[in-house]
Formats: structure tokens, C-alpha cells, sequence
């Protein structure tokens, strides 16, 4: 294969997690077993310092529809209402018009916090269950893909382009981002939000690793791609959601300053190796030790008597169940918010998934796969902290 970033050849793979289904793949009774399975793997590029996957699944099979709502979990939604005011704060008495696209807009949860701010919205979201949702919130959707051809159908400028937590899953990575370039205003702010891949290795969040994911940016390597396009970032900071996500501001090239702070961001991915591959390397063993200590944890506690119940059924939660080997044998069920995934299976390992509110049954053990959430969780169910279960994380931020 070819960068996805850059087109060069020079790929070295460094991280291998087997052959996994895609992660968002939930099942009925009927469907287990019957799942398709991809390579996971994880390729470095020596000529712009890229970390992508391999292998891409297409994205009518993971995007055309699904049951990731991002307005389930309020800790996202304060987030997004955080960053829509910052943007109105920061830049917004400096447009002539105050309007926002979102770019695979989901429910519309971040569109719904502009939208209350006063300014114009417009979301384009694959999605036909979630785009629906967003609609029938008042919340303008397109229900298509976003690309260079959908920005000239649109044929508007926007003050804002968001990406939240997508700008990584792009198969068509070159046309969205000349469609995002021909869509901003002469003086607008493309708002990205990124897993951070530096801020994953810290983690070991080696769990947001998969399919859907297609790209692991870093500021620098975030820049190689915008510069193709005359785009520059200009400042950005690193929140805590997701146990640390980049929110990353983007203008036409030379027409902002760039800032203190993202100057300092990008000295410290210079000063630590961030984009070397032996950083890479080092992630990689971190992993396998991680997959060791979770695994004799678990033994341990099923050889005890203890019952164990999955806290969340997120997407990145597959990943880390599948590379673990773990099942139903090891964890009873996946306690979810999401009814969407009422009934469902987890694809891989087939533990079946439960609504939160509608179980009464308590685990001695709670193995909490939305671990982002950490302290939202535990609020929550502090009843079942003092009652004796335990929560345990298996990533820790």
C-alpha cells in the first residue's frame, strides 16, 4: 500500500492485532458466529511518520449505518457545549456570518450546542439512524458522505467546519480535505478533534486502535497532510475526554498566527520521539505486557468464584476483548445506556449486551470498557461501590 497521508511506499508495520471484526459490528443471536474478520494492523510511514492501518474496510459496511449515538453519554455532551462556546467566544464576533457544517454530525449532539448559541447549523452525517435522529431534533442533516464533490452540491462557505472524532476515519482522506479547504471562509477555523496518538501511548489505550480508525495523528503529521492543502493549524490544546483528545484549529494558510501553546505542542512531540518508529516499537511491547497482566487478573478472578460484568459496550471496547481472547466464559454481559444495542452481541467475542437501568443483578466485578468515562461512571453507580463491587479499568488516564 501506499501513505495514506503523503502516497509514499516506505511502510513498516508495528503493531499487529490479529485478525479482528469490525468493532461496531454488534450482532443478533442469530448473526454470532457468521461475523467477518480484518487484519488490525498498524503501519508506519518513514517519509511523513504516519501511523495507519493497512487494510481498510469499507465505509458503506461501518459507516452506512450504526448504533453509536454520541448523545448518550453526558460527559461528550458537556464536552461538545465546552468547545461550541469556546469557538463562539474566541472567534465568533469575528465572522460576518455565524455558521457551522459538522462533519459526520452523528445525532447532531454538537450542532445542537452551536445551534442554541444562535448560530446556523448544517450537518453531514452517513448514518441513516442517526441522521433521522438529528432531523427530527430540528437539527438540518444531509444524510450522505462528506467530500469535495458533496462541499460543491452545498456550494456555501462556512465560519466553521467541525470534525469531531471522524477526520481519522476518512478512506477518502484527500477529497474531504479539499472539500473542508473549498468550504471554509476566507478567515474560518476548521475546529479538528482527534485521538491523540501521542496521548494513546501515554495511556496504553491500545484499544482505540481499530478499524474506523484508519489514521493516528500527531500534531506534526496532522500537518503534513493540511499543507498539501494550504491549510495550517493555529493553535490547539489537549482536553481530557477520551483520556486526552486533540482540539486542533485550522486556518487558510497565513492567515492566523500560530500560538504560544501549539508551538509548545509541537516541541514536545520534537523532544520525546512521538514520531519516530521506535516509539512505535516500545508501544508495541507496552501492549503485549498489558494483555499478560489483564489476563491474569481475570483468570484470577474467575478462579475465585467472582462474577464478572463489562462496564459499556463502546466500539473500542471489541478491540481490546478481542486481543485479549476474552468471551462470555470470563464476562457474563456488557452493560450499555445505548438501547440501541439492547440484545445485541459484542462481534468477536459474542458477550451479550444489557441495557444499564434494566439489570438488577450485581457483578463483584465491574471490567469497565468505556474507562474514558471514568468518572461518570463511578458517580453513577457509587450504590454498587458500596455495596462491594469493584471497578476495574484496564486502561488508566
Amino acid at each position: 500500500m501506499n501513505c495514506r497521508v503523503c502516497g509514499a511506499d516506505d511502510l513498516t508495520p508495528v503493531i499487529d492485532l490479529g485478525m479482528q471484526p469490525w468493532c461496531n459490528d454488534f450482532l443478533t443471536k442469530d448473526q454470532v458466529g457468521s461475523e467477518p474478520f480484518y487484519p488490525l494492523n498498524v503501519v508506519y510511514c518513514h517519509k511523513c511518520s504516519t501511523s495507519q492501518l493497512d487494510y481498510t474496510v469499507k465505509k458503506e459496511v461501518m459507516f452506512g449505518d450504526h448504533t453509536y449515538l454520541s448523545g448518550v453519554t453526558q460527559s461528550l455532551s458537556n464536552h461538545f457545549k465546552d468547545i461550541a462556546s469556546y469557538v463562539d467566544t474566541n472567534f465568533g464576533s469575528t465572522f460576518e456570518r455565524r455558521n457551522i457544517m459538522d462533519i459526520g454530525s452523528n445525532d447532531g449532539t454538537q450542532l445542537k450546542h452551536y445551534k442554541q448559541l444562535g448560530w446556523d447549523v448544517l450537518g453531514v452525517e452517513p448514518s441513516v439512524t442517526t441522521a433521522k435522529i438529528a432531523n427530527d431534533a430540528g437539527l438540518e442533516t444531509l444524510n450522505r458522505f462528506f467530500d469535495k464533490e458533496c462541499m460543491d452540491d452545498i456550494n456555501e462557505k462556512f465560519s466553521v467546519i467541525n470534525a469531531a472524532g471522524v477526520f481519522f476515519h476518512l478512506e477518502e482522506l484527500h477529497s474531504v480535505t479539499e472539500g473542508i479547504k473549498s468550504g471554509l471562509s476566507e478567515n474560518g477555523v476548521f475546529v479538528v478533534q482527534f485521538l491523540y496518538m501521542k496521548q494513546i501511548m501515554a495511556n496504553c489505550a491500545f484499544d482505540q486502535i481499530y478499524h474506523e480508525h484508519l489514521l493516528y495523528y500527531n500534531l506534526r503529521t496532522l500537518e503534513a497532510l493540511l499543507s498539501q492543502y494550504d491549510l495550517a493549524p493555529f493553535d490547539a490544546f489537549l482536553s481530557p475526554i477520551h483520556g486526552g483528545q486533540m482540539i486542533c484549529f485550522v486556518g487558510h494558510k497565513g492567515g492566523r498566527q500560530q500560538t504560544g501553546r501549539l508551538t509548545a505542542l509541537l516541541q514536545a512531540e520534537d523532544d520525546e520521539g512521538a514520531n519516530e518508529i521506535d516509539a512505535y516499537y516500545r508501544f508495541s511491547k507496552e501492549i503485549a505486557s498489558m494483555k499478560e497482566n489483564n489476563l491474569e487478573y481475570l483468570t484470577k478472578a474467575r478462579q475465585e468464584g467472582k462474577r464478572i460484568f463489562g462496564m459499556g459496550a463502546p466500539a473500542k471496547g471489541n478491540t481490546l476483548l478481542n486481543y485479549f481472547g476474552i468471551g462470555a466464559e470470563t464476562i457474563e454481559c456488557l452493560l450499555e445506556r445505548n438501547v440501541l444495542r439492547r440484545g445485541l452481541y459484542a462481534p468477536g467475542s459474542a458477550i451479550p449486551i444489557r441495557i444499564e437501568n434494566e439489570t438488577a443483578e450485581r457483578a463483584d466485578i465491574y471490567y469497565v470498557l468505556a474507562w474514558n468515562f471514568k468518572n461518570e461512571i463511578l458517580a453513577n453507580n457509587q450504590h454498587l461501590v458500596d455495596a462491594g463491587s469493584e471497578f476495574y479499568f484496564p486502561v488508566e488516564v
